[in-house]
């Protein structure tokens, strides 16, 4: 009796101080479009990145081609400097080397007269000034190189340590890239983005020339995944895919959204048509190529891969033909 009247005391006192807890609350997991979103805004904080570096990447090449470029002009404007300069040290030795009046004499005798003599020493002294006038403008103009390539040097040495900055800062990005894949995984319940790659048929209208060309290669990438600063054959990331379907059809591209922008004529979303390239938000850091009927293909993102996609999913910043 006495058990029970202690049990039910200490029940009692377990459900006060229960009620005294503060209540706890349940929170629910993301909905997709949440984490879609999130994903949308870190990775319009990464891409800019990724097109700096492929802008400062393309750059350091084409800069380094201009400077072996110019090396290899300095290299024969050198040896032609050499050479007349050896020349002039020929004559040189060959006429005043023997000095003195055994040789003068020697020389009076072979020409039968002095006038002859000073003529040729005149013929001598016309021969090196010109040979002189003709090294002083090639030393300009070899001076002229080397100023150039100095300046190419000091640039593509800053590039190069922007270069290595930015690749770098790749461990950081990709790290970030692989959390905004768990994010998705997390949205799909899988490893694979949701949707599906293709919108129905890849071109979804019919375009002949280098334009179709352009078109039918993006198509065929279809599936391909992101890789950041990659321009195929394997992988793309948005401006390396423009770059190899322009490419394949014969037209170049720069590896750079900034670019492709410049290289481009402006079209309007009403004259917009398949081959076109079409850019995303103010900064211009995303491009797909335009297939018709409201669709591009196009890179998407990290974890993603190359797929067809409604075109006013993201703010469009406008239009270029190119080819």
């Amino acid at each position: 009796m006495v058990g029970r009247a202690l049990l039910r005391a200490v029940l009692g006192a377990f459900v006060f101080v229960v009620g005294l807890l503060p209540a706890t609350h349940a929170y629910a997991a993301p909905s997709v479009e949440e984490i879609e979103k999130q994903i949308d805004q870190l990775w319009n904080q990464l891409e800019p990145i990724i097109e700096q570096y492929n802008n400062i990447h393309n750059q350091l090449k084409k800069n380094r081609q201009k400077s072996a470029e110019l090396a290899s002009k300095i290299e024969p404007l050198e040896l032609q400097v050499e050479l007349a300069l050896a020349q002039i040290s020929d004559i040189a030795v060959e006429y005043y080397k023997g000095g003195g009046p055994t040789s003068m004499l020697a020389a009076i005798l072979n020409t039968g007269s002095p006038t002859t003599l000073a003529q040729q020493l005149d013929m001598l002294e016309q021969v090196a000034k010109a040979r002189q006038q003709e090294i002083s403008a090639v030393r300009a103009v070899r001076d002229q190189f080397d100023a150039e390539k100095k300046q190419l040097d000091d640039l593509i040495a800053l590039q190069a340590a922007q270069d290595a900055d930015l690749a770098a800062k790749k461990k950081t990005i990709e790290a970030e890239m692989n959390r905004l894949q768990r994010l998705r995984i997390q949205a799909y319940g899988s490893s694979t983005v949701g949707g599906e790659l293709r919108i129905g048929p890849c071109p979804p209208v019919y375009i002949g020339g280098k334009a179709g060309v352009a078109v039918q290669f993006a198509c065929s990438q279809i599936g391909k995944p992101y890789v950041w600063g990659a321009n195929g054959p394997d992988g793309y990331d948005c401006s390396g895919l423009t770059q190899a379907a322009w490419a394949k059809a014969g037209v170049y591209l720069t590896h750079y959204t900034g670019a492709q922008w410049k290289e481009g004529t402006p079209v309007s979303a009403a004259d917009a048509r398949p081959g076109d390239l079409v850019f995303f938000y103010s900064d211009l850091h995303h491009v797909g190529l335009y297939v018709g009927n409201g669709l591009m293909v196009h890179a998407p993102t990290y974890g993603d891969r190359v797929r067809m996609a409604y075109v006013n999913r993201m703010p469009v910043a406008g239009y270029r033909r190119v080819g």
